[in-house]
Protein backbone atom coordinates (compact mmCIF):
# COMPACT_ATOMS: atom_id res chain seq x y z
CA UNK A 1 0.00 0.00 0.00
CA UNK A 2 1.32 3.42 -0.89
CA UNK A 3 -0.03 6.90 -1.43
CA UNK A 4 0.67 8.68 -4.72
CA UNK A 5 3.76 10.92 -4.61
CA UNK A 6 1.58 14.04 -4.86
CA UNK A 7 0.04 13.18 -1.46
CA UNK A 8 3.08 11.84 0.38
CA UNK A 9 4.05 14.21 3.17
CA UNK A 10 1.15 16.56 2.38
CA UNK A 11 -1.24 15.37 5.10
CA UNK A 12 -0.67 15.95 8.80
CA UNK A 13 -3.37 13.37 9.56
CA UNK A 14 -4.44 10.51 7.21
CA UNK A 15 -7.87 12.02 6.59
CA UNK A 16 -9.91 13.20 3.62
CA UNK A 17 -12.89 15.41 4.36
CA UNK A 18 -15.63 13.91 2.23
CA UNK A 19 -17.63 16.14 -0.13
CA UNK A 20 -21.06 16.94 1.30
CA UNK A 21 -23.89 18.26 -0.87
CA UNK A 22 -24.77 21.85 0.08
CA UNK A 23 -22.58 21.72 3.22
CA UNK A 24 -19.08 21.74 1.69
CA UNK A 25 -18.08 25.20 0.43
CA UNK A 26 -14.74 26.97 0.01
CA UNK A 27 -14.85 28.04 3.68
CA UNK A 28 -14.90 24.41 4.84
CA UNK A 29 -12.43 23.14 2.23
CA UNK A 30 -9.88 25.87 2.92
CA UNK A 31 -10.11 25.28 6.67
CA UNK A 32 -9.66 21.53 6.21
CA UNK A 33 -6.63 21.95 3.97
CA UNK A 34 -5.02 24.51 6.30
CA UNK A 35 -5.53 22.07 9.17
CA UNK A 36 -3.62 19.41 7.23
CA UNK A 37 -6.37 17.16 5.91
CA UNK A 38 -7.52 16.91 2.31
CA UNK A 39 -10.68 19.00 1.88
CA UNK A 40 -13.26 18.45 -0.84
CA UNK A 41 -16.57 19.70 -2.19
CA UNK A 42 -19.10 18.57 -4.81
CA UNK A 43 -18.88 20.60 -8.01
CA UNK A 44 -22.67 20.85 -7.90
CA UNK A 45 -22.44 22.97 -4.75
CA UNK A 46 -21.18 25.89 -6.85
CA UNK A 47 -24.35 27.49 -8.23
CA UNK A 48 -24.80 28.67 -10.89
CA UNK A 49 -22.25 26.53 -12.68
CA UNK A 50 -20.22 29.61 -13.63
CA UNK A 51 -19.42 30.04 -9.93
CA UNK A 52 -17.21 26.95 -9.98
CA UNK A 53 -14.33 28.89 -11.55
CA UNK A 54 -14.40 31.51 -8.80
CA UNK A 55 -14.60 28.83 -6.10
CA UNK A 56 -11.54 27.06 -7.49
CA UNK A 57 -9.62 30.32 -7.88
CA UNK A 58 -10.39 31.32 -4.29
CA UNK A 59 -9.33 27.95 -2.89
CA UNK A 60 -6.07 27.94 -4.82
CA UNK A 61 -5.24 31.58 -4.00
CA UNK A 62 -5.97 31.29 -0.26
CA UNK A 63 -4.05 28.03 0.11
CA UNK A 64 -1.09 29.49 -1.80
CA UNK A 65 -1.08 32.52 0.49
CA UNK A 66 -1.23 30.25 3.53
CA UNK A 67 1.69 28.17 2.28
CA UNK A 68 3.77 31.31 1.68
CA UNK A 69 3.06 32.54 5.21
CA UNK A 70 3.46 29.13 6.87
CA UNK A 71 6.20 27.17 5.07
CA UNK A 72 6.60 25.03 8.19
CA UNK A 73 2.97 23.83 7.94
CA UNK A 74 1.85 23.91 4.29
CA UNK A 75 -1.73 23.14 3.38
CA UNK A 76 -3.00 19.78 2.20
CA UNK A 77 -4.30 19.32 -1.37
CA UNK A 78 -8.00 19.62 -2.17
CA UNK A 79 -10.48 17.63 -4.25
CA UNK A 80 -13.64 18.18 -6.27
CA UNK A 81 -16.40 15.59 -6.42
CA UNK A 82 -18.08 14.92 -9.76
CA UNK A 83 -21.41 13.10 -9.98
CA UNK A 84 -21.10 11.02 -13.15
CA UNK A 85 -24.77 10.00 -13.23
CA UNK A 86 -26.55 10.76 -16.52
CA UNK A 87 -28.84 13.30 -14.86
CA UNK A 88 -25.89 15.62 -14.20
CA UNK A 89 -26.21 17.89 -17.22
CA UNK A 90 -23.30 20.12 -16.19
CA UNK A 91 -20.69 17.37 -15.81
CA UNK A 92 -18.71 18.29 -18.92
CA UNK A 93 -18.63 21.95 -17.91
CA UNK A 94 -17.45 21.10 -14.41
CA UNK A 95 -14.76 18.68 -15.57
CA UNK A 96 -13.42 21.33 -17.95
CA UNK A 97 -13.15 23.73 -15.03
CA UNK A 98 -11.22 21.14 -13.01
CA UNK A 99 -8.81 20.65 -15.90
CA UNK A 100 -8.27 24.42 -16.31
CA UNK A 101 -7.51 24.79 -12.61
CA UNK A 102 -5.52 21.55 -12.42
CA UNK A 103 -7.49 20.28 -9.43
CA UNK A 104 -5.17 17.86 -7.58
CA UNK A 105 -7.80 15.17 -6.89
CA UNK A 106 -11.18 14.48 -8.47
CA UNK A 107 -13.61 12.18 -6.66
CA UNK A 108 -16.10 10.46 -8.95
CA UNK A 109 -19.43 9.00 -7.83
CA UNK A 110 -22.36 7.14 -9.40
CA UNK A 111 -20.59 6.22 -12.59
CA UNK A 112 -17.10 5.78 -14.05
CA UNK A 113 -15.97 7.23 -17.40
CA UNK A 114 -12.66 6.65 -19.13
CA UNK A 115 -12.75 10.03 -20.88
CA UNK A 116 -13.22 11.87 -17.59
CA UNK A 117 -10.34 9.99 -16.00
CA UNK A 118 -8.13 10.72 -19.02
CA UNK A 119 -8.95 14.43 -18.79
CA UNK A 120 -7.84 14.56 -15.15
CA UNK A 121 -4.75 12.49 -15.87
CA UNK A 122 -3.77 14.88 -18.69
CA UNK A 123 -2.28 17.34 -16.18
CA UNK A 124 -1.23 14.82 -13.53
CA UNK A 125 -4.40 14.87 -11.42
CA UNK A 126 -5.68 11.86 -9.50
CA UNK A 127 -9.10 10.21 -9.68
CA UNK A 128 -10.57 8.42 -6.66
CA UNK A 129 -13.88 6.61 -7.16
CA UNK A 130 -16.65 5.84 -4.64
CA UNK A 131 -17.54 2.14 -4.46
CA UNK A 132 -19.92 0.13 -2.28
CA UNK A 133 -19.00 -3.35 -3.53
CA UNK A 134 -16.29 -5.30 -5.30
CA UNK A 135 -18.01 -5.20 -8.69
CA UNK A 136 -18.00 -1.40 -8.61
CA UNK A 137 -14.37 -1.42 -7.50
CA UNK A 138 -13.23 -3.60 -10.40
CA UNK A 139 -15.17 -1.53 -12.92
CA UNK A 140 -13.71 1.73 -11.61
CA UNK A 141 -10.18 0.40 -11.93
CA UNK A 142 -10.89 -0.89 -15.44
CA UNK A 143 -12.02 2.63 -16.38
CA UNK A 144 -8.76 4.10 -15.08
CA UNK A 145 -9.39 5.26 -11.51
CA UNK A 146 -6.20 5.79 -9.50
CA UNK A 147 -7.74 4.97 -6.15
CA UNK A 148 -10.90 3.69 -4.50
CA UNK A 149 -13.13 4.94 -1.70
CA UNK A 150 -14.81 2.04 0.08
CA UNK A 151 -18.11 3.51 1.26
CA UNK A 152 -19.24 1.05 3.91
CA UNK A 153 -22.16 0.64 6.25
CA UNK A 154 -22.81 3.61 8.50
CA UNK A 155 -21.47 6.25 6.10
CA UNK A 156 -23.41 9.50 5.92
CA UNK A 157 -25.39 10.34 2.82
CA UNK A 158 -25.20 7.71 0.10
CA UNK A 159 -23.66 4.71 1.82
CA UNK A 160 -23.28 1.01 1.21
CA UNK A 161 -24.28 -1.94 3.37
CA UNK A 162 -21.05 -3.94 3.56
CA UNK A 163 -18.88 -4.14 6.65
CA UNK A 164 -15.50 -2.41 6.23
CA UNK A 165 -13.87 -5.65 7.42
CA UNK A 166 -15.39 -7.44 4.43
CA UNK A 167 -15.08 -4.81 1.68
CA UNK A 168 -11.55 -3.60 2.44
CA UNK A 169 -10.32 -7.17 2.78
CA UNK A 170 -11.75 -8.21 -0.58
CA UNK A 171 -10.51 -5.11 -2.39
CA UNK A 172 -7.01 -5.68 -1.05
CA UNK A 173 -6.89 -9.11 -2.69
CA UNK A 174 -6.65 -7.46 -6.11
CA UNK A 175 -5.72 -3.79 -5.55
CA UNK A 176 -2.72 -2.43 -3.66
CA UNK A 177 -3.16 1.22 -4.66
CA UNK A 178 -4.68 4.14 -2.75
CA UNK A 179 -7.69 3.02 -0.73
CA UNK A 180 -9.87 5.27 1.41
CA UNK A 181 -12.42 4.02 3.91
CA UNK A 182 -15.74 5.70 4.72
CA UNK A 183 -18.31 4.68 7.29
CA UNK A 184 -18.94 5.93 10.85
CA UNK A 185 -15.45 7.44 11.28
CA UNK A 186 -15.63 10.34 13.74
CA UNK A 187 -12.81 9.71 16.22
CA UNK A 188 -9.03 9.51 15.99
CA UNK A 189 -9.21 5.90 17.16
CA UNK A 190 -11.38 5.09 14.14
CA UNK A 191 -8.90 6.78 11.80
CA UNK A 192 -6.17 4.47 13.08
CA UNK A 193 -8.52 1.51 12.80
CA UNK A 194 -9.15 2.32 9.14
CA UNK A 195 -5.42 2.02 8.52
CA UNK A 196 -5.21 -1.20 10.52
CA UNK A 197 -7.92 -2.68 8.29
CA UNK A 198 -5.84 -1.94 5.20
CA UNK A 199 -6.96 1.51 4.09
CA UNK A 200 -4.48 4.31 3.48
CA UNK A 201 -6.76 7.17 4.49
CA UNK A 202 -9.97 7.70 6.45
CA UNK A 203 -12.83 9.43 4.65
CA UNK A 204 -14.65 11.61 7.19
CA UNK A 205 -17.83 13.58 6.55
CA UNK A 206 -20.44 13.84 9.29
CA UNK A 207 -18.01 15.03 11.97
CA UNK A 208 -17.28 18.11 9.85
CA UNK A 209 -20.97 19.06 9.71
CA UNK A 210 -20.67 20.17 13.35
CA UNK A 211 -17.97 22.74 12.57
CA UNK A 212 -18.31 26.49 12.35
CA UNK A 213 -17.09 26.52 8.74
CA UNK A 214 -19.68 24.03 7.42
CA UNK A 215 -22.61 25.48 5.51
CA UNK A 216 -25.24 23.84 7.71
CA UNK A 217 -27.97 25.39 9.80
CA UNK A 218 -27.44 25.68 13.53
CA UNK A 219 -30.23 23.14 14.02
CA UNK A 220 -28.48 20.65 11.72
CA UNK A 221 -25.17 21.07 13.54
CA UNK A 222 -26.87 20.62 16.90
CA UNK A 223 -28.66 17.56 15.53
CA UNK A 224 -25.28 15.98 14.83
CA UNK A 225 -24.07 16.84 18.34
CA UNK A 226 -27.21 15.44 19.95
CA UNK A 227 -27.51 12.39 17.69
CA UNK A 228 -26.32 8.84 18.19
CA UNK A 229 -26.01 5.82 15.90
CA UNK A 230 -29.57 4.77 16.68
CA UNK A 231 -30.85 8.07 15.30
CA UNK A 232 -29.73 7.26 11.76
CA UNK A 233 -32.27 6.02 9.17
CA UNK A 234 -31.23 4.17 5.99
CA UNK A 235 -33.59 4.79 3.06
CA UNK A 236 -33.66 5.50 -0.68
CA UNK A 237 -36.80 7.64 -0.49
CA UNK A 238 -35.21 11.03 -0.95
CA UNK A 239 -32.87 10.55 -3.94
CA UNK A 240 -33.51 7.05 -5.27
CA UNK A 241 -30.18 5.83 -3.85
CA UNK A 242 -29.97 4.39 -0.35
CA UNK A 243 -28.40 6.69 2.19
CA UNK A 244 -28.27 7.53 5.89
CA UNK A 245 -30.19 10.44 7.39
CA UNK A 246 -30.90 11.94 10.81
CA UNK A 247 -34.21 10.69 12.18
CA UNK A 248 -35.10 14.09 13.69
CA UNK A 249 -35.09 15.78 10.28
CA UNK A 250 -37.37 13.11 8.82
CA UNK A 251 -39.82 13.57 11.68
CA UNK A 252 -39.66 17.36 11.24
CA UNK A 253 -40.64 16.87 7.59
CA UNK A 254 -43.85 15.16 8.73
CA UNK A 255 -42.76 11.62 7.84
CA UNK A 256 -42.64 8.45 9.89
CA UNK A 257 -39.01 7.26 9.81
CA UNK A 258 -40.08 3.74 10.72
CA UNK A 259 -42.54 3.45 7.82
CA UNK A 260 -40.98 5.18 4.84
CA UNK A 261 -42.01 4.17 1.32
CA UNK A 262 -39.43 2.98 -1.19
CA UNK A 263 -38.43 5.25 -4.04
CA UNK A 264 -38.08 4.16 -7.66
CA UNK A 265 -34.30 4.03 -8.31
CA UNK A 266 -34.85 4.72 -12.03
CA UNK A 267 -36.09 8.21 -11.14
CA UNK A 268 -33.05 9.25 -9.12
CA UNK A 269 -31.78 12.71 -9.97
CA UNK A 270 -28.38 14.20 -9.25
CA UNK A 271 -28.37 16.76 -12.00
CA UNK A 272 -27.62 20.42 -11.94
CA UNK A 273 -29.94 20.57 -9.18
CA UNK A 274 -33.45 20.59 -9.44
CA UNK A 275 -35.19 22.28 -6.55
CA UNK A 276 -36.49 18.96 -5.29
CA UNK A 277 -32.99 17.48 -5.06
CA UNK A 278 -31.62 20.50 -3.20
CA UNK A 279 -34.65 20.58 -0.90
CA UNK A 280 -34.19 16.91 -0.03
CA UNK A 281 -30.64 17.50 1.20
CA UNK A 282 -31.46 20.84 2.85
CA UNK A 283 -34.45 19.63 4.85
CA UNK A 284 -33.57 15.94 5.25
CA UNK A 285 -30.17 15.83 6.90
CA UNK A 286 -27.65 13.30 5.65
CA UNK A 287 -25.55 11.90 8.48
CA UNK A 288 -23.47 8.85 9.40
CA UNK A 289 -23.61 6.48 12.34
CA UNK A 290 -20.37 7.67 13.96
CA UNK A 291 -21.76 10.90 15.38
CA UNK A 292 -21.92 9.60 18.96
CA UNK A 293 -18.29 10.77 19.18
CA UNK A 294 -19.22 14.38 18.30
CA UNK A 295 -20.04 16.35 21.44
CA UNK A 296 -19.81 20.01 20.41
CA UNK A 297 -19.72 22.45 17.50
CA UNK A 298 -16.15 23.67 17.03
CA UNK A 299 -13.79 24.99 14.40
CA UNK A 300 -12.26 22.70 11.80
CA UNK A 301 -8.79 23.33 13.21
CA UNK A 302 -9.93 22.34 16.69
CA UNK A 303 -11.67 19.20 15.40
CA UNK A 304 -8.59 18.09 13.46
CA UNK A 305 -6.43 18.80 16.51
CA UNK A 306 -8.80 16.63 18.57
CA UNK A 307 -8.62 13.85 15.97
CA UNK A 308 -4.82 14.08 16.05
CA UNK A 309 -4.66 13.73 19.83
CA UNK A 310 -7.05 10.79 19.75
CA UNK A 311 -5.11 9.16 16.90
CA UNK A 312 -1.78 9.56 18.69
CA UNK A 313 -3.24 8.29 21.97
CA UNK A 314 -4.61 5.21 20.20
CA UNK A 315 -1.22 4.45 18.65
CA UNK A 316 0.51 4.79 21.99
CA UNK A 317 -2.04 2.52 23.63
CA UNK A 318 -1.40 -0.17 21.03
CA UNK A 319 2.35 0.05 21.52
CA UNK A 320 2.20 0.09 25.31
CA UNK A 321 3.48 -3.10 27.02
Amino acid sequence: MALPPSLVGRLRLPVVGSPMFILSTPDLVIAQCKAGVLGSFPALNARPKEALDSWLSRIRDELAAHDLAHPEAPSAPFAVNQIVHKSNDRLDHDVEACVRHKVPVVITSLGAREDLNAAIHSYGGLVFHDVINVAHARKALEKGADGLIAVCTGAGGHGGMLSPFALVQEIRTFFDGPLLLAGAIAHGRSILAAQALGADLAYVGSAFIATREASATDAYKQGVVDGRAGDIVYTNLFTGVHGNYLRASIVAAGLDPDNLPTSDPSKMNFGSGGASAAKAWRDIWGCGQGIGAITSVQSVSDLVAQFTREYDDAKRALLAP
